[in-house]
């Protein structure tokens, strides 16, 4: 009994000996974060170095793409893109506000990087639906009622905005109320709710009231469209009309479930 006890304490002493397996195990895991710890600062330093450091990865060009009647040199102008910096330090969202801010016909733009040395600017222009006579020059609002440029030539196609409001009461309050901006929005309303081929063919939009706007066309016939309300109902009221009476130089669709043409 006391051999067969002295034998199983040893066998108990050699199991003992060293440390316990939970305590082998955080150590073997801390072994491993300490080298992946390495691993990573040393892959990370060269990696900061080439995108901060070198001149491998650097903003070299520029290119423009979309652009109507702006040009490429006007929009890389306004840009002011910092050639030279790391091209992953350069801010794109300052370039989109410096192009907004300098060039209002911009409606829309992405500042994108070209690995490894471009920037990219994709431009969308503000289209004009309007234009508004001032003296010998015009303005252009497109289809948001945005005031964006003035140009000296009036751009073809382009229906002309009249803001003859009348003396009378009604039409002063309407002023009143809706303001002039408002005015001008309702008359962008009226031009993008009229059938195409009448768009088309349509030479200045009129505005006295927020209720009363008119079409002239370019043959001389007349459109009373009313307010901006309904617009897609009067539509199809003008076309069916149009269709109904070829002959007829007065339409009105400013009720479009009771229209009327006249004229001949």
């Amino acid at each position: 009994m006391a051999g067969s006890t002295t034998a199983e304490r040893g066998e108990r002493q050699q199991e003992s000996s060293g440390p316990p397996p939970r305590l082998r195990s955080r150590r073997a895991r801390l072994r491993a974060i300490v080298i992946l710890g390495l691993v990573l600062v040393f892959l990370g330093i060269p990696t900061v170095w080439l995108f901060y450091g070198s001149e491998w990865l650097r903003a070299e060009q520029v290119s423009v793409s979309g652009t109507r009647v702006l040009t490429p040199a006007q929009v890389e102008a306004a840009a002011d893109v910092p050639l030279g910096e790391p091209l992953i330090s350069v801010d794109t969202d300052a370039i989109e506000s410096r192009l907004r801010q300098e060039l209002p016909r911009i409606d829309s733009v992405d500042v994108v990087r070209s690995w490894p040395h471009g920037i990219d600017l994709k431009v969308v222009e503000r289209t004009p639906v309007l234009i508004v006579q001032k003296g010998r020059k015009f303005v252009e609002v497109d289809d948001e009622g945005v005031r964006f440029a003035t140009v000296s030539k009036a751009p073809k196609g382009v229906p002309v905005l009249e803001l003859t409001l009348s003396r009378s009461s009604s039409a002063a309050a309407s002023l009143r109320r809706f303001g002039g901006s408002r005015l001008v929005r309702e008359a962008v309303g009226v031009a993008r709710a009229v059938p195409a081929a009448v768009a088309r063919d349509t030479r200045t939009v009129k505005v006295r009231s927020y209720d009363d706007i008119s079409l002239e066309l370019r043959d001389g016939r007349t459109v009373v469209w009313g307010s901006s309300e309904k617009g897609a109902a009067k539509a199809r009221t003008l076309t069916a009309l149009m269709k109904a009476s070829p002959g007829a130089r007065y339409f009105d669709v400013s009720v479009p479930t009771a229209p009327a043409s006249a004229g001949s």
